[in-house]
Parts: C-alpha cells; structure tokens; sequence
C-alpha cells in the first residue's frame, strides 16, 4: 500500500512542525524541504526527526531539478551531511530516508546514511518530459536497499500511458513514480497503481509553496479519495475530460462511496486523448467513467457496445466495464429533462418553443429529450452545420449564433437552454448569445454550475428572467450514472446526507 508523504516548504523548523503537528494524522511521513528553509534554519535540522516523530525524508532540491536551493554542491553536501551527523543508536531520532540525485555521487555521504539506518531515495527530475523512464530506472540504481525515484513532468496522456508501462518492468522493487503537472494528477491519488512507494501532497491550504507542479492538498488527498485505504484491490471510477477544475463528480461520488464504506475511489482524469486514456484506464483496471467535455462524442469510437439512446443521440457521458468491453450509456438526457421539468413545474413541453444553445455531446441529449417531451426548438451554433445535423434528427429550426439567429429566437423563446462551454471555469467567460435581449419572460437553463452564474445567466436573471444553472441536472444524471456503475441505486438516506452537505459546501452553486 503506497505511503502519503507530506511535503514540509515552511520557511522555519517552527512552521513545518506546526504543519505537521495539524496534518500529522494524514500522513505516514514527512519530507523536510530543506531547500525552502530560511538560512539561518538550516542550521538546525539534524534534530528534526526527534520533533517530528514520524519517519522523515531530508531533502536538499536544487533549482535545476524544480527545488529552491541555489548555492553550490559543496555547500548542499555539507547541508547533507550535517543532517546525518550525530547519528543516534535508535533510528527513530535519524532521517528515515535522504533523497539525492543520480548525479550526486558521495560515496563517504551514503555509506554513513546505510550504517545507521537511513535508505538512499536515488532521484531524477525531468522537467523537460523527454526521458525514456524504463531506461532511466534501469540505469539508476546503485545497490539492492535503495529507492529509485523518477519524477517526469508530462504534457498529455500518453505521456502518463509511457509511465505507467514502465512500472511493469520493476514490479518488484521498491520506486516512487510521479507523472507532474496537471496531467499527471492522478498518478498521485492512485499511487498504488502506479506501483509508487509513495505519494507526496502539501499543505496548499495554508500559506506555504507546494512542493512541486500538481501535488495536491494532504487532507483533500486523505478525507476525499481515501487515499490511504486504496489498495490494489479497490474498484476505480472516475471522471474524463479537458479541463475539471470544477467538476463537482469527484466530490459527490466519493462522498457517497464513503458512506458506503465501500472499497472503491472516484478520480479526476483531465486528459488530451481519449483513446490514450482508455488503453491506460485497462491498465489500470478501471471500471466506470464519467465522459464530459470534449469527449462525449470522441468516445464512440473506441466503445464494443453501445445503449440504444447513445446510438439514438450520437453522444455518450457514461462508459463502463462489462465482460472485458466498454459499454457506453447516457444519462444526461435524463437527468436534463427531470431537471427542467422541476424547473418549469410542467409534465411536458407541450406548446413550449425552446432555444437550444451549442451543438456539442450535451446539445445532442437535450435536443433528444426536447423532442420526448413534445416541444418544438431551434438549435443555434456558432458552426452551423452541427446545429443543422442535430435539428434535421427531430425536425427543428437550426442557425448561427448570429444576427439571424437572434431573430429566430423571438418565436422560440419560452425556454433558453445554454449548453456550450461558454462561461465555464477554465474556458473563456464569454456569453454565447450576447445579441439576444432578454424581455424578462424567458425560462432559462444553463448547463454550466461552475461558476454559479455565468455572463449569460446573470444577464438573464438581470432581465427578470427564471434563472437555473446546471447543478441539479448534474446530481440526476450522477445518480443514474452510480447506477450503471454499482447495479443498484444511491439509498436516499445518502442523498438526503448529501443535500444537507449541499448546503454548505455547494450552498452558491445550487442557488444559481
């Protein structure tokens, strides 16, 4: 079972125990980040272990390798072994490791670290992303008790894909394995996977640097994704797409699987290729996944089986493991068309003309269900010919985000459904349809819940109109999803407990 790591950046011996002291309980050890302390502090390491009591990493990263230690190699041997010195008959009160590089080679500095105790993490730091990481282990090691250790800035997906069919070739050895960068994320929570001794997290809540690109918060690692509970029998889940800084499916899956106690974790898998993504995610023996944006269309392609609607609608958020194939399901239609309807107080859209905004994944299902529900609509996007493809399915009025467009929304204008990207965390905060004067009379539905309110809703409720964003749509189709996923319903005594949680943690989303 991979071990948490909290990684200390504090500028004093003072801070970093007082950060240990409050996260200690997440972490099964601590790497002192002697780089990051002030100059005088550095003098006062040795006795960090004793203070700390738990095992201890001592590390001295230089700028090249992405650390904050600019003086010379003289000077950052001498920080080493000072850190050794002394060594005390009972290992707890020594460092439990010392990280150096590949090229740092003191013989007379690891003999010592061997003789009382302290294993040699054999490092190497890629930023540039362009090492080959079989050969690099395999070039690495120095003798049979240390830990080799590469950590590989990566760009895109089959940069992490490259990764993680290295660690078959080290199965049995001991290696920490870290993909950085947003891309690599999720070789942290999943370290076991990974086949990674350790996974290192900091601080972030507080006011200290993170220890390096894309760790994440020690207590997010450990209360959300249960990290010290995954092990290589737990069931992985998650969610895919480009970016998900805002995605709320983490934390709504997680919570529950958490109620449940149930041996099983759901993560964020930002990647830049869905077909990369998938030969990794059957590595690593995952079994349902959440499809967004931009991938709900791309995904088909690489599906054995698909659900009648997902053929219907020619888009896909739900793809799971069934007898060794991916089946694909979607559960946004349904989970849109509840969320309207409760919205609107109706049981249809019967004499109800609707604009739908965009022509992506999501665009497809809501069409879709518009048609199921008996309403007629005009589909607009700034590609026209992907409004047209959708609309001749059902028989809509289809245009461009444009002036025309703008009036053919005077006769569809009931309801205005947004779908597109537009105003999402992470995307432009432009409005797709700022041509269009709301009259105040609009029923209005945005599918994005992050923000809260986007440019296009805030004018909208500006006008008058009935505003509501995408998050109770969210929760209903993430419950179907949980059912194609585990084969049974959420019990409503979690989503009773989740809603209580909503209204704390969510309270601005689900009020938008």
């Amino acid at each position: 079972m991979a071990k948490s790591c909290l990684c200390l950046t504090g500028k004093t011996i003072k801070q970093n125990l007082e950060l240990l002291g409050k996260y200690r309980k997440f972490s099964d050890l601590a790497e002192l980040r002697v780089d990051c302390l002030d100059s005088e502090e550095r003098l006062y390491i040795r006795r960090f272990p004793e203070m700390a009591g738990i095992p201890v990493i001592l590390t001295v990263r230089r700028t090249v390798d992405g650390g904050y230690f600019t003086g010379g190699e003289g000077a950052r041997l001498k920080l080493l072994a000072n850190g050794l010195a002394y060594a005390n008959a009972d290992s707890r009160f020594n460092f439990a490791y010392i990280d150096i590089e590949e090229d740092f080679n003191i013989p007379s500095l690891e003999e010592a670290a061997r003789t009382f105790g302290t294993r040699i993490i054999r490092s190497c730091h890629d930023l540039s992303g362009t090492i080959d990481v079989s050969a690099k282990m395999k070039s690495m090691k120095r003798s049979g008790d240390e830990i080799v250790k590469v950590a590989i800035s990566v760009k895109d997906t089959r940069d992490v894909l490259n990764v993680f069919r290295a660690t078959n070739s080290f199965a049995n050895q001991d290696k920490i394995l870290i993909c950085m960068g947003h891309y690599g994320i999720y070789s942290r929570i999943l370290a076991e996977r990974f086949g990674s001794f350790l996974t290192y997290s900091s601080a972030l809540s507080e006011s200290v640097i993170p220890g390096a690109p894309g760790q994440m918060d020690v207590k997010e690692l450990s209360e959300l994704y249960r990290f010290r509970k995954i092990t290589k029998k737990t069931k992985i889940y998650g969610i895919v797409g480009n970016p998900l800084k805002s995605s709320v499916s983490p934390w709504f899956f997680n919570t529950i699987l958490n109620l449940e106690n149930a041996d099983s974790v759901y993560v964020p898998f930002p990647v830049t290729d869905i077909g990369d993504f998938l030969k990794l995610a059957e590595g690593m023996d995952v079994q349902g996944l959440s499809i967004t944006v931009p991938y709900k269309e791309a995904v088909l392609q690489y599906l054995e089986k698909k659900s009648e609607i997902v053929n219907s609608i020619g888009a896909c958020n739900t793809v799971y493991r069934k007898d060794n194939e991916w089946v694909g399901e979607n559960t946004d239609y349904s989970g849109f068309s509840t969320s309207l309807l409760n919205f609107l107080g109706k049981k249809n859209l019967k004499r109800q003309k609707v604009t739908i905004l965009g022509a992506g994944g999501v665009s497809r299902a809501v069409a879709a269900e518009v048609s199921n529900m008996e309403g007629k609509a005009l589909i607009l996007n700034r590609t026209v010919h992907k409004a047209k493809d959708i609309a001749s399915r059902y028989n809509f009025l289809w245009g461009g985000l444009d002036n025309h467009g703008v009036e053919l929304m005077a006769k569809y204008n009931d309801v205005i459904i947004q779908t597109t990207s537009a105003g999402m965390e992470g995307y432009d905060e432009s409005d797709p349809i700022e041509l269009y004067n709301f009259t105040g009379k609009e029923a209005v539905m945005d599918l994005i819940y992050t923000p809260p309110q986007t440019p296009f809703l805030k004018r909208a409720a500006a006008a008058g109109c009935r505003t509501l964003n995408g998050y109770d749509m969210v929760i209903r189709q993430a419950c179907l999803q949980y059912a194609n996923f585990f084969g049974r319903e959420i019990p409503k005594k979690h989503l009773i407990h989740i809603d209580s949680l909503g209204g704390n943690k969510w309270d601005k989303i689900a009020s938008g």
